[in-house]
């Protein structure tokens, strides 16, 4: 029976009803999603578009969230991937707490994980004192702060992405490596990442993106230097709505851009791999 013949009664039986009550839904939330951001930038001129972006302190604003954004995914992929790593391989005492806690920063209000960082990291928290102290680096009101702030709401969707793609690697090419004499650490780099890649880098993307829009966190940790969003929203405090919407405006292009030119690279790298073998 052929492909095209066993697809017909597949085609004849499906639910033309239920396909357009789904439809509808999703386009109802397509157009919550889209709606607010198009009026945004239709209320945008090219004049407050370009006053703003001539603003050094919106420049600086902008430069700081994607310098820091980009640091933080450095240390979700650092720190991530090896608990990642244990977490799809390995099975210990307690695992599905340290799960739960992987996952705790997604439920807790970013205000609160702003005011909790300082009694860590703050002036006399009990690292942020010692630290300061010691070896001069402070979190609270500097870029380090920011970049805390952002990975503690961030990194659990480098692990979580992570551990998907490393546990869909297959456990048996990774023996044959080992039979071939290639040691555990090799096994990794060589087997086990590459293959994984697709899951670390969605996850990576994933972790700068929710990095470059974090505000709660941040305004409470370190107010100074503002980032973009805490810019924004100092500008809506002293003018209303012009000047931050149009800094909004060209915040958001710019991120929008590189979050859609990473999803792109990562399709084209996906494109491939799921090509038959002929």
């Amino acid at each position: 029976m052929s492909a095209r013949a066993s697809a017909a009664p597949r085609a004849a039986h499906h639910p033309r009803g239920l396909t357009l009550a789904f439809a509808f839904a999703a386009g109802l939330l397509l157009a919550f999603i889209v709606l607010p951001l198009a009026n945004l930038y239709g209320a945008q001129s090219e004049a407050s578009l370009a006053r703003v972006a001539a603003m050094a302190e919106v420049r600086s604003a902008i430069l700081l969230s994607l310098g820091a954004a980009l640091a933080t995914t450095a240390c979700a992929a650092l720190l991530g991937v090896p608990l990642a790593y244990l977490l799809a391989r390995t099975s210990f005492p307690g695992k599905p707490v340290v799960e739960a806690i992987v996952d705790l920063p997604l439920a807790v209000p970013h205000t609160v994980v702003g005011i909790a960082l300082l009694f860590v990291f703050g002036r006399t928290g009990i690292v942020g004192a010692p630290l300061e102290q010691w070896t001069g680096l402070k979190f609270w009101g500097t870029a380090a702060g920011v970049v805390i702030a952002m990975l503690y709401v961030s990194v659990p969707y480098a692990v979580n992405a992570a551990r998907v793609g490393l546990e869909g690697v297959d456990e048996r090419l990774e023996k044959v490596a080992r039979t071939l004499g290639a040691g555990r650490w090799a096994v990794f780099f060589r087997v086990t990442l590459p293959l994984g890649a697709r899951g670390i880098l969605t996850g990576l993307a994933l972790t700068f993106a929710r990095s470059v829009s974090e505000f709660g966190a941040v305004i409470v940790l370190t107010y100074y230097p503002m980032t973009a969003p805490v810019k924004i929203y100092d500008l809506f405090l002293q003018s209303g709505l012009g000047d931050s919407s149009a800094m909004s405006a060209l915040y958001l292009a710019i991120t929008l851009s590189l979050f859609i030119a990473s999803r792109y690279l990562f399709r084209e790298r996906r494109e491939p791999e799921s090509m038959p073998a002929r």
